[in-house]
């Protein structure tokens, strides 16, 4: 067994290490065909169980994904570290992988895998690369898939309650929608601040645990921590509201985004100041259901942000990937923020 294990590490440095330096070489990365072929896991495969090199993490405030339930991975070539330079994202190494795998508890309390997507970054150009694998119905692996599909499921919710949808999993364009920004694709969810809390169950914060094992370097004294969207014990419903929105709708709703023309940006800093209040909609059409200030302060029920949060349809709901539900917890969250604001 021992001889298995060491077997499985060198294959998966190989795959990491051995051909990526060949792909400087020949060209830019080519994904593989199924999610087993990386070896990034051993044992039952969807048990996601991380080979050494693969590192677990948690984000603070996760973007929603219809209750989704997510497991998140980082795999850095040997002897590389994350590098601080400043807030935002952490400097990453070439032929860094990062893993994101989507499943959902079903009425029967199973947790049913859908898809895993891989950012890679690519030691070609240096630039990120993106790929989704669809799991088979088997639950044994997952195929690399180009086109995305609408898959119906019926899922629980975090209190239990069950829905039936269709979820929408990407195609690789729409993956590039939301992670591009200044026409650079780029993550989204591990930024410092984001990465920096305590994941539960466990005693450590989690950049403090890294920096324990050398995954990182740089990382200074004090550094700021996003707010957890539903920890109403430590937070305030504005900070808790803000860092929903910058998780949540900021990587469109920024400077460099997909939403950028529409004036309305919802990254933690900005909203601080609420740039939205009683600013009309450049763009929104019909999707503003006929109200006319994207925030009104003390009025959740005439905001625009809000009014669309709360939909479901196509040309209305926002964001406008990812979900299919309304996010009842996270749309209460925003309507109790506005709703405090003192009236204009």
């Amino acid at each position: 067994m021992r001889m298995c294990y060491v077997m499985a590490v060198v294959l998966l440095a190989c795959i990491i290490s051995c051909n990526n330096g060949a792909q400087q070489k020949q060209g830019p990365f080519q994904f593989l065909d199924r999610l087993s072929d990386y070896h990034f896991f051993e044992g039952d495969l969807k048990s996601l169980q991380p080979r050494k090199g693969v590192t677990s993490y948690e984000l603070a405030t996760p973007l929603f994904t219809d209750y989704s339930v997510k497991d998140r991975f980082i795999v850095l070539p040997a002897d590389s570290v994350l590098t601080y330079a400043g807030d935002g994202l952490p400097q990453f190494p070439d032929a860094t992988f990062i893993i994101k795998n989507f499943a959902y508890t079903d009425t029967l309390h199973r947790k049913i895998m859908i898809e895993t997507r891989l950012l890679y970054k690519d030691p070609y150009d240096h630039g990120w690369k993106v790929m989704n694998y669809l799991w088979n119905k088997e639950q044994t692996d997952a195929e690399r898939w180009l086109l995305g599909k609408r898959i119906p499921i019926t899922l629980l919710d975090d209190n239990g309650q069950a829905h039936t949808t269709l979820y929408q999993m990407p195609n690789t364009n729409d993956c590039k929608r939301c992670h591009i920004n200044n026409s650079t694709l780029t993550p989204i969810g591990p930024k410092w601040r984001n990465l920096n809390f305590t994941r539960t169950g466990h005693s450590q914060n989690q950049l403090q645990a890294w920096a324990g094992m050398g995954l990182i370097k740089g990382l200074p004294k004090e550094l700021a921590a996003l707010p957890v969207w539903n920890d109403s014990v430590h937070y305030t419903v504005s900070e808790r509201a803000r860092a929903y929105l910058d998780v949540n709708c900021a990587h469109c709703h920024i400077k460099g985004g997909d939403a950028f023309n529409t004036g309305l940006f919802l990254d933690y800093e900005t909203t601080a100041q609420v740039q939205g209040i009683l600013k009309s909609p450049v763009s929104a059409g019909g999707g503003a259901g006929g109200l006319d200030y994207d925030v009104v302060p003390g009025d959740a029920g005439n905001s625009i942000l809000h009014y669309r949060m709360n939909s479901v349809e196509p040309g209305t709901a926002m964001p406008e990937l990812a979900r299919t539900l309304v996010h009842k917890e996270g749309v209460a969250l925003i309507a109790a923020w506005i709703n405090e604001m003192p009236k204009r």
